[in-house]
């Protein structure tokens, strides 16, 4: 039986194109149904129907696209390249009803449940923050309970709105009371939005997360904050899940609900790059608003965030199994 890793296909790479032009597919990588098999498949959820304060986020799945024109095939810090090391395509967008919120969440889980049934990750570009449930309940179905690494400038993990038991800030309340997560093993890191009453943050722990406060970076080594992550996630399948507002409104402006006095961008991605060798099994970029994205800042810093993560992927233990794969880029499309 050969054990000869296939020849993943790569980005765009055609002499008479320029990285602006042409359709923009996530890195300019190929479109799912144009290869045979996704490791990793860029879905874009353009859903906003959950969200609490600025509508728009229904517009980020294509922003994001447009901004990761420029992200290239190798990774300088961790030294791989990732669309060598797993096939990764663009899925589209998926289309999901704007009028009825209950509807627009099955059709999320079913469809994530048909790409964890194929044996291909999802990357997911929201959207708000509600589609977080419908995703977790799929990978859950698959791998059991899971660590949530949450980064966020809130918590999510409230009850109700206006009646509404799902919604943008409840997500995780709702996994974690449907058993969806490891109780022992999630995190929150750049919470300080603020809060009603010391009630729910006494909520939030029992509902199975610690809280690495933006403030905590003040103080703090990134360093430390990492080790931290680490322990408190184990070894384990993990989650990540990244509301584009953990960055501080200077770096992200174009966000639903923005915070002031949080993580810049370099805290964000020295923290992400100190994460090599987690067992990714998901995750979410969300809560991009273009109408409010100045100079593109917020498309750019979420482009380059699913990069990262995707980036992590490719060093997972099951990813670097086809270590060969790391030698050199995978092969260009047309």
């Amino acid at each position: 039986m050969s054990t000869e890793q296939p020849q993943r296909i790569g980005q765009r790479d055609d002499p008479g194109m320029p990285r602006f032009a042409g359709p923009a597919t996530f890195a300019l990588l190929p479109r799912s149904e144009d290869i045979e098999h996704a490791d990793i498949a860029v879905l874009g959820i353009p859903f906003d129907a959950g969200t609490s304060f600025r509508p728009g986020a229904r517009f980020g799945p294509g922003h994001i696209r447009e901004a990761s024109r420029q992200l290239h095939p190798y990774h300088q810090i961790h030294d791989v390249y990732p669309f060598a090391v797993n096939q990764v395509a663009d899925a589209g967008d998926l289309g999901v009803t704007p009028y009825d919120l209950a509807a627009a969440v099955a059709s999320i889980e079913a469809a994530a449940d048909r790409f964890a049934e194929a044996g291909t990750t999802l990357m997911t570009l929201g959207g708000d923050h509600t589609i977080a449930l419908p995703l977790l309940r799929a990978v859950a179905r698959k791998h059991g309970p899971v660590a949530v690494l949450h980064f966020d400038a809130h918590l999510d993990t409230w009850d109700t709105n206006f009646g509404a038991p799902i919604w943008h800030g409840s997500p995780f309340r709702r996994a974690s009371e449907e058993g969806l997560l490891d109780l022992a093993r999630c995190q929150h890191v750049g919470i300080r939005g603020g809060v009603y009453d010391r009630s729910e943050l006494d909520d939030d722990a029992a509902l199975g997360f610690q809280i690495i406060r933006s403030e905590d970076y003040q103080v703090r080594p990134v360093a430390d904050i990492v080790r931290q992550i680490r322990d408190r996630l184990g070894g384990g399948p993990v989650y990540i899940s990244i509301d584009i507002d953990v960055l501080d409104p200077a770096h992200a402006p174009g966000t639903g609900t923005p915070e002031v006095a949080g993580l810049t961008t370099r805290e964000l991605f020295t923290t992400l790059r100190g994460l090599a060798g987690l067992t990714i099994v998901g995750a979410d970029v969300v809560e991009v608003l273009p109408a409010y994205d100045h100079a593109a800042l917020t498309g750019l810093a979420a482009a380059h965030t699913a990069w990262e993560l995707i980036a992590l992927m490719a060093l997972t233990p099951s990813a670097t199994a086809g270590a060969e794969a790391q030698a050199g880029p995978a092969l260009p499309h047309r």
